[in-house]
């Protein structure tokens, strides 16, 4: 079989140590108060990582770290514990594997090679799979964040005990919608401050199965409320939910902060595998490919060294990506590329590929969303978190006490194994990036967290 060549896009590094933090100012609420904290979210509230929820996951989310940053201000309107996740039992993934780095054989190949894999012999803890039943009398739970969940979800009956099985575990009304879940959990807590970090899966679904869905602000319900989760939410929905949601967590005059939707193209699971990835290294193998496809495809073409991937596009045309557009990062991508010669002698399947039309829709839509988020801070008096640039700004690399952090797949330090989600020091960055924010609106000394006690990717 021939062998074609794909660019390494992941190079292994990791560092360690343990920087001191200095805090200049003294601790101060600023104007706000932030005794009852409530988070408010989604998987990246969750503590999603490597492709799943688990334990060490969930305690080293950002909102932990928030709470352990109020909790420094003395007095009594500094966060008050306990705080309340609803916590699984292990580390090997909930209601699916975890991905971990190990060592695996190619099985076309036969070599063995460092990178992410699924958990060895996998089995889901069955204690994970029950209600979560919180040690507080009153049911208190102080994050919310459920994976997946879109604004579009907040009004579907049924949500959890039908859709998501991460709401399922810890919702008080599985019935019932999500809506009514926040609005209970609010006169619950009585939260003095919370966190609402909502609208990325609006557009993820969207993107991660290679805009297999309505993009052009045209989707409809399936049925009932529901949107296909493929869709990107329409915009009148978005912003009609959006706002309903977020008048329920202000509702006890709680001051907070709104967090708005990174942006999605350029995120690892978008960036990792280049459009010009394929990495011819002898002209024979370029003559191979040019004689398989000029009859049927006459402007395809190879050459030694970089070429862009035969994709088949949203129309099922076939033909040879543009640059800029993106491929999917996906274990079975890797492995057809390698294996079976997707990309050169078969084109990889549009659900794996964004093409120039799709990456405009997305980033429209996030766009849109971010605009109506950054006015919903300015009606509601919240302070706004420009998640958007930050994240970007991590993609093009910073330095935090001597460690630098990119967006680079497995080596940056920020992005966990599924490319999406962060690692506990990409979760505390994020932290920072908040608590900055708050400082600023509130005019409060909230200190830092320190990013570098926390792992990053853990190499065997």
């Amino acid at each position: 079989m021939r062998k074609i060549y794909i660019i390494a896009a992941v190079a292994f590094t990791f560092a360690a140590c343990k920087p001191s933090v200095k805090i200049s100012a003294p601790v101060s609420p600023g104007s706000a108060t932030f005794t009852n904290y409530l988070a408010i979210g989604n998987s990246l509230t969750a503590g999603y990582a490597d492709n799943t929820l688990y334990l060490t996951g969930q305690i080293n989310s950002y909102p932990q770290r928030l709470f352990e940053q109020f909790s420094m201000i003395t007095g009594d309107r500094g966060a008050k514990g306990p705080f309340i996740q609803p916590l699984l039992h292990g580390n090997d993934g909930y209601p699916g594997a975890k991905l971990i780095m190990g060592v695996s054989t190619n099985t076309c190949t036969g070599t063995s090679s460092l990178g992410p894999m699924s958990v060895p012999n996998y089995v889901a803890d069955p204690l994970d799979a029950n209600v979560y039943v919180s040690p507080v009398n009153n049911g208190q739970i102080n994050n919310i964040g459920v994976p997946g969940i879109r604004i579009a979800d907040y009004i579907v009956p049924g949500y959890a005990s039908i859709f998501n099985p991460y709401a399922a575990r810890f919702y008080a009304d599985p019935a019932g919608t999500p809506m009514k879940e926040l609005k209970t959990m609010v006169n619950n807590l009585y939260p003095t401050f919370f966190t609402f970090w909502l609208g990325a899966n609006d557009v993820l679904g969207y993107a991660s199965n290679g805009g297999q869905g309505r993009g052009a602000d045209s989707a409809a319900p399936v049925f009932g409320d529901f949107y296909n989760p493929n869709d990107i939410t329409p915009t009148y929905v978005f912003e009609k939910l959006y706002d309903s949601a977020l008048k329920i967590a202000s509702s006890t005059g709680a001051s907070g902060a709104l967090i708005n939707i990174p942006d999605i193209t350029s995120i690892p699971a978008f960036t990792t595998i280049p459009a010009d990835g394929l990495f011819l290294v002898r002209q024979s193998q370029a003559d191979s490919l040019n004689a398989f496809w000029h009859t049927s495809f006459p402007d395809i073409s190879f050459k030694i060294g970089h070429n862009l991937f035969i994709i088949q596009d949203n129309a099922g045309q076939t033909r040879q990506a543009v640059p800029g557009e993106l491929i999917i990062l996906s274990s079975s991508i890797l492995n057809n590329i390698t294996c079976q010669g997707w990309g050169s002698y078969t084109p990889i399947l549009k659900g794996s590929v964004l093409t120039t039309d799709e990456i405009q829709f997305i980033r429209t839509a996030t766009a849109r969303f971010n605009d109506f988020i950054e006015k919903e801070a300015l009606k509601y008096n919240l302070a706004y978190v420009d998640m958007f640039t930050y994240l970007k700004t991590v993609a093009g690399g910073i330095a935090y006490n001597g460690i630098d952090y990119t967006a680079q797949y497995v080596s940056g330090g920020a992005f966990s194994l599924d490319g999406v989600h962060l690692t506990p020091r990409g979760y505390a960055l994020v932290a920072n990036e908040i608590i900055k924010t708050i400082n600023a609106k509130y005019h409060s000394t909230i200190p830092y967290a320190d990013v570098n006690r926390y792992n990053g990717v853990i190499f065997p």
